[in-house]
C-alpha cells in the first residue's frame, strides 16, 4: 500500500473504523446554495443547448455533417444540465427546496429521467458506494472474482456483454437514458411511480408537439446525437469515478462511509474545458463526503485541503485504462481484468476457471 493510500485510510478513519470523522461538518461552509452561482449554472447549460438544438434544426437544410458537429459542443451542455439535475437531486443547488425539486424536474425532462426515483435510487448510491453487501442500486454492476466463477457459462457471458466497453458505452445510454427510465414496478413507492408517469406523460406530450411543428424526423436527426453522446459521456463518468485499480469495496461489517468517499471515490482531474462541461463532477471524493455541497463549490473545498491532494487520482488516460478492469478481487483487494483473474486462478492451482477473454472485453 502506498504512503498516500496509509495517509487517506487514517483520515477517513480506516477501513474499519466505527469512528465516524465529521466530514460534513468540516466541509458545511462550501454546502451553501449560492442563488447567483445557480443562476450562472442555468445560464451556461441549458440556454446554450436550447440554442445548438435551434441551430441544428435550421442546419439540417445545409449539411447534416454540421449538424453532427453542432451536436458534439450541444453534448457538453447536456452533460452540464445532468449536474444541474443531479445537484438538485441531493437538494444542494438552490437555497430552497422546492425550487430544486421544479428545476430538478424540468432538467429531467431534458435528460429523459423522472426526477423523483432517479433522486431516491442515487441516494441508495452513496449510502450504500463500495458496500460488497449492498450493490446493485444506482451502481455498475460488479461481481467479485469468485462470484463471477461460481455462475453458470450462459449467466457469465451475459456479465462479460454487459461490462464489454461496446455494450456499456455504445448500448448502454440508449438503456440508461432512453428506455428503462420509463417503466415502473408496483414494488416501488406511489411517490415514485407518479414521478414516472408524469414524466412519461409531459415527454410524450412535449416530443409529441415537436414532431408535429417540425417533423419527427426532424426531431431525432436534431436531439438524438447530442442525447447519445452525453448519455456515453455520463455512463464514462460514472464508472471511472468507482470502477479503478486501487477501488474500496468493503463487506458491510467493515465498511465505512468516509472511507469509501475517500478511497472509492476518484478524483478525475481534467483539462479545464472538460471540467467546465462535466460541472467539476471529477472531483468526486469530495462529492461523496457531503453530497450538499453544490458542483460550483467543488473546487474550493478540494482545494482547501491537503488529505484531498492524496486520494485516488486518475487522468482522463487513466480512466480509459480503467474500463479493462472487471472483477473485484477479494483476496488482492482491488479490480482486475478477467485475464488477471484467469492468471491468478492458474497460480493457485483452482480448478475453477474463468472464460477466456473475449475481443474488446
Amino acid at each position: 500500500m502506498s504512503d498516500a493510500a496509509v495517509s487517506v485510510r487514517s483520515s477517513s478513519g480506516g477501513t474499519g473504523s466505527s469512528r465516524a470523522p465529521s466530514w460534513r461538518a468540516v466541509l458545511a461552509p462550501y454546502a451553501r446554495p449560492d442563488l447567483g452561482r445557480g443562476l450562472i449554472d442555468i445560464a451556461t447549460s441549458l440556454v446554450p443547448y436550447l440554442v445548438l438544438l435551434a441551430a441544428m434544426d435550421m442546419l439540417l437544410g445545409v449539411s447534416y455533417w454540421l449538424v453532427l458537429a453542432v451536436s458534439v459542443p450541444a453534448a457538453g451542455f447536456l452533460v452540464r444540465i445532468y449536474i444541474v439535475f443531479h445537484d438538485c437531486a441531493h437538494g444542494s443547488f438552490l437555497p430552497w427546496g422546492k425550487a430544486n425539486e421544479w428545476l430538478g424536474a424540468v432538467c429531467g425532462l431534458l435528460v429523459f429521467t423522472p426526477f423523483q426515483r432517479w433522486r431516491h435510487q442515487h441516494a441508495v448510491h452513496h449510502a450504500s458506494s463500495g458496500d460488497l453487501d449492498r450493490r446493485g442500486v444506482g451502481d455498475v454492476m460488479t461481481l467479485t472474482v469468485a462470484e463471477y466463477v461460481a455462475l453458470p457459462r450462459h449467466r457469465r457471458l451475459g456479465y462479460r456483454l454487459v461490462r464489454n466497453p461496446v455494450v456499456m458505452f455504445g448500448l448502454g445510454p440508449i438503456w440508461a437514458m432512453i428506455l428503462a427510465p420509463r417503466f415502473v414496478s408496483r414494488s416501488e413507492r406511489p411517490r415514485i411511480r407518479r414521478s414516472v408517469w408524469r414524466t412519461n406523460v409531459v415527454l410524450a406530450a412535449v416530443i409529441g408537439l415537436l414532431c408535429w411543428l417540425l417533423s419527427w424526423e426532424s426531431v431525432v436527426l436534431v436531439e438524438m446525437p447530442s442525447a447519445l453522446l452525453a448519455g456515453s459521456i455520463g455512463v464514462f463518468l460514472f464508472y471511472v469515478q468507482h470502477q479503478f485499480e486501487d477501488a474500496y469495496w468493503q463487506s458491510s461489517d467493515s465498511w465505512s462511509y468516509d472511507a469509501a468517499a475517500l478511497q472509492g471515490s476518484s478524483y478525475l482531474r481534467l483539462p479545464k474545458v472538460l471540467q467546465f462541461f462535466t460541472g467539476n463532477i471529477g472531483l468526486h471524493h469530495v462529492h461523496h463526503l457531503s453530497t450538499r455541497i453544490p458542483n460550483y463549490n467543488l473546487q474550493r473545498a478540494h482545494d482547501a485541503y491537503p488529505v484531498f491532494r492524496l486520494v485516488p487520482t486518475l487522468s482522463l488516460r487513466d480512466g480509459m485504462t480503467c474500463v479493462k478492469l472487471k472483477l473485484w478481487d477479494q483476496q488482492r483487494g482491488r479490480l482486475v481484468t478477467f485475464r488477471q483473474a484467469r492468471a491468478e486462478r492458474a497460480e493457485t492451482g483452482d480448478n475453477q476457471r474463468v472464460e477466456p477473454l473475449a475481443p474488446g472485453a
